[in-house]
């Protein structure tokens, strides 16, 4: 599990540590918000040797969600480069969360930002049920190139702060 993975499911879970070494660099604004997880965490499990199409499991009375998490310098991702194994991932992912109805989450840190790093996505879909179809309406989506490949571009993406915000 790379630090990131680590750092996130923390997060999530609402490890108070992990949150206030995260929150340093932060508005106070976002500060708030993250620390609302305390009061609501999750149960996060790591999933990435059981499921195999995402790398966190987080639950919750009221809401649960698969997370797959993407880490680089660069503030662009084409699914298409590695062969399509990222392109073919992601189709799984959504063919499986359409058919539960669970609503899949893409998380996406840059490396070496300051400030709220991660960034959430989700992917167009349908069929998401209960909370999670509320957050679906909400939560940027992966855009798609001309082929048909996902592209996950930071900027575009909702702030963790505003995610902890609608979730906590």
């Amino acid at each position: 599990m790379s630090i990131y993975e680590r750092e996130l499911r923390e997060i999530l879970g609402g490890n108070k540590e992990v949150i206030e070494r995260v929150c340093k660099s932060l508005s106070e604004e976002e500060r708030e918000k993250y620390h609302r997880i305390l009061h609501r965490p999750f149960i996060t499990i790591r999933a990435a040797g059981s499921l195999g199409i995402a790398d966190i499991v987080a639950i919750r009375g009221d809401i649960s969600f698969i997370v797959e998490i993407k880490v680089r310098k660069e503030e662009e991702i084409l699914f298409s480069h590695e062969g399509g194994r990222m392109q073919r991932k992601a189709e799984e992912m959504r063919e499986r969360c359409s058919a539960s109805g669970v609503l899949p989450i893409f998380a996406y840190r840059l490396k070496g930002k300051r400030g709220d790093a991660w960034r959430i996505f989700t992917l167009e879909m349908n069929n998401v049920e209960g909370v999670g179809r509320k957050l679906h309406r909400i939560i940027p989506k992966l855009e798609k190139s001309r082929g048909g490949n996902y592209i996950m571009r930071w900027e575009r993406g909702m702030k963790l702060a505003d995610f902890i915000a609608l979730i906590a």
